[in-house]
């Protein structure tokens, strides 16, 4: 394969796996330990910020750095705004 962007390939990877414990061994196998910690870390602050967490609560409650707070509350993401509504 020539150098492209890989990303369409692996959503829909993602998008076949069923159960936390596919994702979770399919994330075990491409992720280092600390990509997924700092993915899901991120998700984290993500739900806490749509659920009006202020950041002092987040960064105590997450560990996440103040710039990770910033970062993650600046992208507006729709992304995950979809999987915590549908996590409901």
């Amino acid at each position: 394969m020539e150098n492209k962007d890989f990303s369409e390939l692996f959503y829909k990877a993602v998008m076949t796996l069923e159960t936390p414990e596919e994702c979770r061994a399919f994330f075990e196998d491409i992720c280092t330990p600390k990509e997924i910690k700092s993915m899901a870390q991120r998700f984290a602050v993500a739900k806490m910020l749509s659920e009006g967490a202020v950041y002092n609560e987040i960064v105590r409650e997450t560990g996440a750095s103040t710039a990770t707070v910033s970062r993650v509350s600046r992208t507006k993401s729709e992304g995950c705004k979809t999987a915590i509504e549908r996590m409901k």
